[in-house]
């Protein structure tokens, strides 16, 4: 074993894996966890590797990047990538876990690994361990994001993210929706689609814009990450915005028209024993009240339960041209 101790703050996806690969080459790493002691808003159970926004890894082919990338960590030794193959759920063209399966296992796989020591405490400030590799990520707490902000420059810092709310499977009206995967990809039961015409559809999205939202406070700039806008924030920016978006129809053959929809609500099982579905692409900063009132809109879902709502948080970010060198190393540091 190296007589090098490595100090990673932060067990999520990316400390889970640095440690893990450390530890395969003998290397004695102190990871450091502030679960179960804290959690952030966006957090709900103490596990490793928690997925808090999405189940899916996105897409599996290797013709895409995505896909290939995630061949190029199996190939590695990825622990993450093995866990996810290990709990996958059906999800068409992508990879999609049990959300609480997969952290369980990277969970049990790394507190039982010889050279990983596991320590739950609340990291504040950077430590002056070295090495140290800061793995936080985009829940990092706030004052080690306050920290970490007075050696980068707070400018390089922050924005804000969303969530998409999740529904019971027996609370869904099965009479109303259909199995399919967007042009058959990946078998014809990963995905629940909520078809809508374009009088609903319409209504949907009036229903939306003129919804109660979640105010942010007055100290609170919302930058929205792009990828992940809340649907509110998208139906702004023009009517028929959700139909080339979250709601894009294309691939996907009501089996009782023979067409089209006008426009698709789509849902992704969260669990093995598809107990649950995701709203995919419906991360939203309305008030819990609205979403039941809105999302009651959508053909099948209109008594629906929800295991969680949709809802905001903020994402800590680095600027990583500006603040890393060629090594990935902070400059400030």
């Amino acid at each position: 074993m190296s007589d090098v101790q490595a100090t990673v703050v932060g067990a999520g996806l990316a400390g889970s894996e640095c440690a893990y690969q450390l530890a395969e080459r003998r290397v004695r790493v102190r990871l450091i966890e502030q679960k179960p002691k804290a959690r952030t808003p966006a957090q709900s159970s103490d596990g490793l590797a928690e997925l808090v926004c999405s189940n899916s890894f996105r897409g599996a082919a290797l013709a895409n990047a995505v896909g290939l990338l995630k061949e190029e960590m199996r190939r590695a030794g990825s622990l993450i990538m093995q866990v996810a193959d290990l709990c996958q759920v059906p999800a068409g063209g992508a990879l999609a876990v049990d959300r609480e399966r997969f952290s369980r296992e990277v969970t049990r796989r790394i507190t039982e690994h010889p050279c990983i020591e596991l320590v739950s405490e609340q990291v504040l400030q950077l430590p002056a361990a070295r090495p140290l590799v800061l793995a936080t990520g985009p829940l990092t707490g706030d004052a080690l994001a306050s920290d970490l902000g007075r050696a980068v420059g707070a400018k390089h810092l922050a924005y804000y993210d969303s969530i998409a709310p999740i529904v019971a499977g027996d609370s869904i009206d099965w009479s109303k929706v259909f199995r399919a995967s967007r042009y058959d990809k990946g078998g014809d039961d990963a995905y629940v689609n909520c078809p809508l015409d374009r009088a609903q559809y319409e209504a949907f999205v009036a229903a939306l814009l003129a919804a109660e939202k979640v105010a942010p406070h007055a100290f609170e700039e919302a930058r929205y990450f792009e990828g992940c806008l809340p649907i509110e924030v998208m139906a702004e920016r023009g009517p028929r915005t959700l139909a080339f978006g979250p709601m894009k129809p294309v691939g996907l053959t009501d089996p009782r028209t023979g067409r089209w929809p006008y426009a698709v609500v789509q849902l992704r099982c969260e669990d093995t024993a598809q107990t649950a579905y995701n709203l995919v692409g419906f991360q939203t900063r309305m008030t819990q009240s609205e979403q039941r009132r809105v999302f009651a809109l959508i053909p099948g879902l209109e008594n629906a339960r929800y295991e969680r709502f949709g809802t905001v948080h903020r994402n800590t970010f680095i600027d990583a041209p500006a603040v890393l060198d060629d090594e990935l190393a902070l400059r400030a540091l």
